[in-house]
């Protein structure tokens, strides 16, 4: 009898990697480098003068085989060929940069709490929300805490005029 509850554990556990492994991918491309486009960390977003503000620490994104060497470079003789779960972050100065958003900034999501409860939380590629939306929901930790992902930031003329929220697998 164990036996048989053994498979059967061992069969729904795989079924469950299966299905999301298919789910957290599906439909995923990569963000595109672009002109005077930042990866970072956005650590705390405020509003000063009529004016939003964000703090930002500026890391370096990796995926697929970029990803797999550059944390064989960091990380060394882990026994693992490369990247766990196809991306590698390399952060090795915590910096905080200010940066003023563009009133107009465009903001796209991957990962976003529409109504408080983590059950109806999803992922939705690129969906675009208001900059005035993202700064007030930025601020929320108890359902999804949006300073845990990286985000893509493109910068003209020093300001922030697109955020870019990245899929982390």
């Amino acid at each position: 009898m164990m036996k048989l509850a053994s498979k059967w554990t061992v069969l729904a556990l795989m079924m469950m990697l299966i299905t999301t492994a298919g789910a957290t991918a599906q439909g995923y491309t990569p963000v595109a480098a672009a002109e005077n486009q930042e990866t970072v960390y956005i650590n705390q977003m405020e509003i000063r003068d009529g004016q939003i503000y964000l703090s930002a620490d500026p890391i370096e994104w990796y995926e697929g085989a970029a990803a797999d060497k550059a944390f064989v470079e960091h990380e060394g003789n882990t026994g693992l060929d490369g990247a766990p779960d196809g991306y590698y972050i390399v952060n090795n100065s915590v910096q905080n940069d200010v940066y003023q958003v563009a009133p107009d900034a465009s903001v796209e999501v991957q990962i976003y709490d529409h109504t408080g409860n983590i059950e109806d939380t999803d992922v939705q590629w690129n969906e675009s929300i208001p900059l005035a939306q993202f700064e007030k929901d930025f601020a929320k930790k108890d359902v999804l805490d949006l300073s845990q992902f990286p985000y893509h930031i493109t910068l003209r003329e020093g300001k922030v005029i697109k955020i870019v929220q990245q899929f982390i697998p």
